[in-house]
């Protein structure tokens, strides 16, 4: 098993409990004893590798992130939730009994309050800048306008899918794209740090720490996973 306290960063895009069969995984069932019985044991583990400055994000929909956070709560601490992330989307199918459902949650929380955190900035429009420094004529202020807004825990200015005629595209289902994977790890980890991915996919997550030069630790049950990522990791080097 990994070693105690030796992770900086976990991200996983976990199971939803669609209850559906995606090809290339069988999704969990939407029934919460499901669920806790398959999520508690493994975030106790993925408590365990995480070092006391480290952090964790577990990607998801709605079907059970209400679950998720109580498990979360409980394994990691009330205190240590840092962010619920709404990560939006546009496009695909409509519904006429209710609103269209075009968002993920991502979940953040902390090992200790001792976390590293550098969020991002992100430069402001022209129209927007020249607003902004028409009413703030202080050099504070500019300066601080010039370096850009911090992303908020809604993120709707990030691609959600990749297109098939995309370098990045592999085809393996609900596959993340790496300038979301990128937002996570330069937050929460600096270079040298090592991030594990428990629910490896298509590799994204082992993709991007190589070329943001990270240690990578990753697993997944499908083989076909391991043979993608290890393809997008030797096409690298």
């Amino acid at each position: 098993s990994q070693p105690d306290e030796s992770v900086d960063l976990i991200y996983c895009d976990i199971l939803y409990g669609t209850g559906r069969n995606f090809g290339d995984y069988q999704d969990l069932k939407p029934i919460r004893s499901e669920i806790e019985s398959h999520y508690l044991p493994r975030l106790i583990e993925m408590k365990r590798v995480l070092k006391q400055n480290g952090s964790i994000y577990l990607q998801m929909d709605t079907r059970i992130n209400h679950w998720m956070r109580i498990l979360m709560d409980d394994v990691f601490g009330y205190e240590n939730f840092r962010n619920e992330i709404v990560f939006g989307y546009n496009g695909g199918g409509v519904s006429k009994n209710c609103y269209p459902k075009k968002h993920d949650i991502i979940l953040f929380y902390s090992v200790s309050d001792k976390y590293y955190f550098n969020n991002e900035k992100k430069p402001y429009s022209a129209l927007s800048s020249q607003n902004l420094l028409w009413k703030h004529r202080n050099k504070k202020r500019l300066d601080e306008l010039n370096d850009g807004t911090p992303v908020t825990d809604v993120w709707t200015d990030l691609k959600f899918k990749i297109n098939y005629q995309e370098e990045e595209y592999t085809g393996y289902a609900t596959q993340k794209t790496k300038e979301l994977l990128s937002r996570i790890v330069l937050a929460s980890t600096n270079e040298g740090d090592t991030v594990a991915d428990y629910y490896l996919g298509s590799g994204t997550t082992a993709v991007v720490c190589k070329e943001l030069n990270r240690n990578f630790i990753g697993c997944d049950i499908n083989p076909k996973a391991i043979e993608i990522t290890n393809a997008r990791l030797d096409a690298l080097s």
